[in-house]
């Protein structure tokens, strides 16, 4: 009888631990899905760059230093596809930075603005960051469940020994783009 229970609370107890690790494995699927969906849009975002670049130059000829800036961010961010989210971050960030420093400059040029290329790439700009924060949140939430799982008993029992690693977030290392922006009404 005492054999019975002991084999019940064995079979409990694996059954338990089969189900521990397979909540990691999806979970660090998750994770990797999420990733796979930053790296898609952040292409897409590279892409677009020439194109709006080949668009700005007619307009902005003197503004040399904006468009190299973007030029290497671009370039950098390109050769960083390969490394860390924390490297693709730092990257990124860069590439963003000159992205709205261009933008902005370009509000001085009247003409630059009314031009309907120039304007459709900045909406699918537009479009494209936005789809970067849905699927970094996406991502965020993704290592978030899997940390947590790497670190809370049991789950962690079953994480250390099968290779199971805390993963790292996609995080802006800019402070000024957490900022929040201040408004001023005339």
């Amino acid at each position: 009888m005492i054999g019975w229970i002991i084999l019940g609370l064995v079979v409990v107890a694996a059954i338990y631990a089969v189900s521990i690790y397979n909540g990691l494995v999806k979970t660090r699927q998750m994770v990797a899905e999420g990733w796979s969906g930053i790296d898609v849009q952040l292409k897409r975002r590279t892409d677009l760059i020439p194109n709006l670049m080949e668009t700005v130059k007619g307009y902005m000829s003197h503004e040399r230093e904006t468009l190299e800036a973007v030029t290497n961010a671009r370039a950098a961010a390109t050769s960083a596809a390969n490394g860390t989210p924390e490297q693709r971050a730092a990257a990124e960030g860069q590439l963003s930075s000159a992205l709205g420093r261009l933008i902005a400059t370009a509000e001085a040029y009247p003409d630059l603005k009314a031009n309907t290329t120039f304007l459709e790439f900045q909406a699918a700009l537009q479009t494209v960051e936005d789809e970067i924060q849905m699927a970094r949140r996406y991502y965020n939430g993704a290592v978030r469940n899997l940390n947590v799982m790497v670190e809370s008993v049991p789950s962690n029992f079953i994480a250390g020994p099968f290779g199971f690693t805390k993963a790292e977030y996609f995080e802006l290392d800019n402070p000024a783009e957490r900022a929040v922006p201040t408004v001023k009404f005339n």
